[in-house]
């Protein structure tokens, strides 16, 4: 997936972890990914989560795409941080995955939580 996912290489995504169901990823935080109060804008911990989505969940062999994610912010993080994000799957149907995603930064602080739901298509990656 990595390869075909230009705006995740462009973030300096390293996948840890990936299969079916779950996922971990980690990230560092750069200069441009900040906002006017010197703090990551809140987009980048969301991009990560939505990116552990995707692998966690495109990890069973068919696409998945996501309809509905909302997040919480819950500590600042500054630049030079490591963040780990962490999708666990939490049901998968037939049509539809519920996925929650906690990042992480390196001391362990819990610096976002972020639920995602998927569709999942009856096509396959292979």
């Amino acid at each position: 997936m990595m390869e075909n996912d230009p705006f995740s290489r462009w973030l300096g995504i390293e996948v840890l972890e990936a299969g079916a169901g779950s996922s971990r990823l980690s990230m560092r935080v750069r200069e441009e990914m900040l906002n006017g109060f010197g703090i990551a804008h809140g987009a980048i911990a969301f991009a990560l989560a939505d990116s552990a989505l995707a692998f966690a969940s495109n990890g069973h062999g068919n696409h998945a795409l996501s309809i509905d994610c909302t997040i919480n912010h819950l500590i600042p993080v500054k630049e030079g941080e490591v963040l780990v994000a962490t999708a666990r799957q939490q049901t998968h149907g037939k049509s539809h995955g519920l996925y929650l995603v906690e990042v992480h930064n390196a001391s362990g602080g819990l610096v976002a939580m972020f639920k995602g739901m998927v569709y999942l298509k009856a096509s396959s990656w292979k």
